[in-house]
């Protein structure tokens, strides 16, 4: 504080409150922060969804006996995890889009569930592998097939292991959607870039913008952790 008032900056926290809630004719309203913290929440919920599929496609071609199926899965894991996600967004946004006719938001769905899907994938894998393989040849000795052999055995018990780190991964996924303000798309971040940009109320804006994103991670993070006791029991 003593910084900003040394540079001359005038705190304002008093103006902050209507981008939060505000009153008008109809009653009261979401603010713009508000608004925009909705939208980086339905985002981040079909980049959840969409990355377990992903990940679980990934994770059962890895696991898979056919090359071509992992070879395909393996250039797909060290393609998105060894580029930034930053640039997945342009190319997706300013490349694909226009060929597959796709709008600012299914852009950002695809670009955060290709990402996030790389590691879900490590972790679907991993929990997949922990179980136990007397538990593959008790299902083959009953005549199961592998798809039966994973949808009624293997992932209903690998879900235990799963859940914890997955729930994590969602809580990464909130942090990462803050870069999909740079294709314009008003979400929380962008949302304060605009507010800033007119009212010049740099830090309490960034400061509010901050708390918002650490409340809904802390909440996850105690979801994880509530999961994790519960899981512990059984």
């Amino acid at each position: 504080m003593q910084g900003a008032e040394n540079l001359g900056y005038n705190w304002q926290w008093n103006r902050v409150p209507r981008y939060l809630i505000k009153s008008t004719a109809d009653g009261w309203q979401a603010g713009l922060l508000l608004q925009g913290l909705w939208l980086t929440l339905k985002i981040t919920a079909g980049s959840l969804l969409l990355s377990l599929l992903i990940g679980l496609l990934a994770a059962l071609m890895r696991l898979s006996t056919s090359p071509m199926a992992k070879g395909i899965a393996w250039g797909y894991l060290e393609t998105i995890r060894n580029t930034p996600l930053l640039i997945q967004i342009f190319i997706i946004y300013f490349v694909f889009a226009p060929i597959l006719d796709l709008g600012r938001f299914s852009s950002a769905v695809l670009a955060l569930s290709l990402f996030e899907g790389a590691y879900a994938s490590e972790i679907i894998r991993a929990g997949i592998l922990s179980i136990p393989l007397g538990q593959w040849e008790s299902s083959a000795s009953l005549g199961l097939r592998i798809a039966q052999t994973y949808r009624f055995i293997i992932l209903p018990q690998a879900l235990r292991q799963m859940i914890p780190p997955l729930t994590s991964q969602g809580v990464s996924l909130i942090k990462d959607s803050a870069l999909v303000s740079t294709i314009a798309i008003y979400d929380l971040t962008m949302q304060g870039q605009q507010i800033v940009a007119e009212t010049f109320l740099t830090f309490e804006i960034w400061f509010t913008v901050a708390a918002i994103y650490l409340a809904v991670t802390s909440l996850l993070s105690l979801l994880v952790r509530y999961l994790e006791r519960i899981l512990a029991v059984y």
